[in-house]
């Protein structure tokens, strides 16, 4: 007799994240079970035409992930309510903050039977900054203790352990919650080929949103420092304008369009030809991250890196003496940051050591399916608690 193929309902905050992060798992998933997905809406059609060639069963919302909306967000509880009431999954699993808060709420209304939120970093909600989104925080931090209240139809699935530390600190859960931490969303090492890099064509390149806490501004001010005595250095950054609260100003948006300092490649269906293309991958990040995907990306195609000493950044450098695989910088510090390019500049055989390191580094830790195997422990067993 073969074992009952139990309902996945897998919710997030954008459709893009489903095959770029979670496509490996879902079809890991498909194998034993029915997988059904409630996603903001699919404007990419190779996406949709993906999740219907897998047989994956598609629910649109208009969620807003990154802006504060009380009626969108009402709109989106009200429809997952009635999508759940439904549906009836076996299992729930959502991922990123929204879709955490308010679907583990509704999930416990309906007594799912396992229930596994994923935290893939704590964004701005924990970070010590005077500002306007103090009360945003704070709204946050509290429908996370109430969503997030242990039960043992709940598993928590976090991306480090400082985020770990910091939850149980703010005392959003404890010791009696079951926790788990995986090493981010993995990499497909098979799909980000190795190539070696061109140390005389010196290109770094950054890959993120253009938002200040990814340290957008830090990349614009090492590059003019650096481009002061190697003007032949090339600095490349892709990444979508995103206009959240913490999007960068007109000026710094300004002065990085014009490409006199940056050369500005705007959102892009697909890194790799720009990883390829450059020496050494840069995020100087002070996000509250989970473990960033594009350094992984680089590590697997084998390019070095240089991050910053931060939550979920520091998870992805060996910093070990004899297989280093690259450097992590103070936070904010783009003079620091500009001091570890010209390291790679007057040390170019380095890039290449640094950067196989990575590509050995990412096979060792983040290999997209040692990470699965373990999400399908979580998944698919009993929650636990710690």
């Amino acid at each position: 007799m073969k074992p009952k193929r139990n309902k996945i309902l897998i919710a997030c905050d954008s459709s893009r994240s489903l095959l770029d992060f979670r496509g490996k798992l879902m079809e890991e998933l498909l194998v034993n079970h029915d997988v059904c997905v409630f996603t903001p809406k699919i404007h990419q059609s190779h996406v949709r035409n993906t999740l219907e060639r897998l047989g994956i069963s598609i629910y649109e919302n208009d969620l807003n992930g990154s802006n504060v909306s009380l009626f969108s967000d009402l709109a989106y509880i009200i429809k997952l309510f009635k999508l759940m009431r439904s549906l009836k999954p076996d299992v729930f699993f959502p991922y990123t903050f929204k879709p955490v808060i308010y679907g583990t709420l509704v999930a416990n209304f309906f007594h799912v039977n396992r229930i596994a939120p994923m935290l893939t970093g704590l964004g701005y909600s924990f970070l010590n900054t005077n500002n306007k989104k103090q009360i945003i925080k704070l709204i946050t931090k509290t429908l996370l203790r109430i969503s997030l209240k242990a039960n043992n139809r709940t598993s928590l699935i976090l991306q480090n352990k400082d985020d770990y530390n910091t939850l149980i600190q703010a005392g959003i859960i404890n010791a009696n919650h079951a926790a788990h931490i995986v090493n981010g969303s993995g990499v497909d090492l098979s799909h980000y080929d190795y190539s070696e890099p061109e140390p005389s064509n010196l290109n770094f390149l950054m890959i993120s949103r253009l938002i200040n806490a990814k340290g957008v501004n830090e990349y614009y001010e090492a590059a003019t420092i650096i481009l002061q005595d190697h003007p032949n250095v090339q600095f490349t950054l892709i990444g979508a304008y995103d206009p959240n609260v913490d999007a960068i100003d007109a000026v710094l948006y300004n002065k990085i369009i014009k490409g006199n300092v940056i050369d500005y490649k705007g959102e892009v269906d697909d890194v790799r030809p720009f990883i390829k293309a450059c020496s050494v991958v840069v995020l100087p990040s002070f996000y509250g991250e989970g473990v960033p995907r594009c350094i992984l990306e680089g590590m697997a195609m084998g390019r070095a890196v240089i991050t910053s000493d931060s939550v979920g950044c520091r998870e992805t450098i060996n910093l070990s003496s004899d297989q280093p695989s690259g450097f992590l910088v103070p936070i904010k510090n783009a003079t620091c940051l500009a001091e570890k390019m010209l390291h790679f500049i007057l040390n170019p055989s380095h890039i290449i050591f640094y950067g196989k390191n990575g590509r050995a580094y990412a096979f060792e830790k983040f290999d997209v399916h040692k990470v699965n195997r373990k999400m399908l422990q979580i998944l698919e067993g009993p929650a636990v608690f710690a």
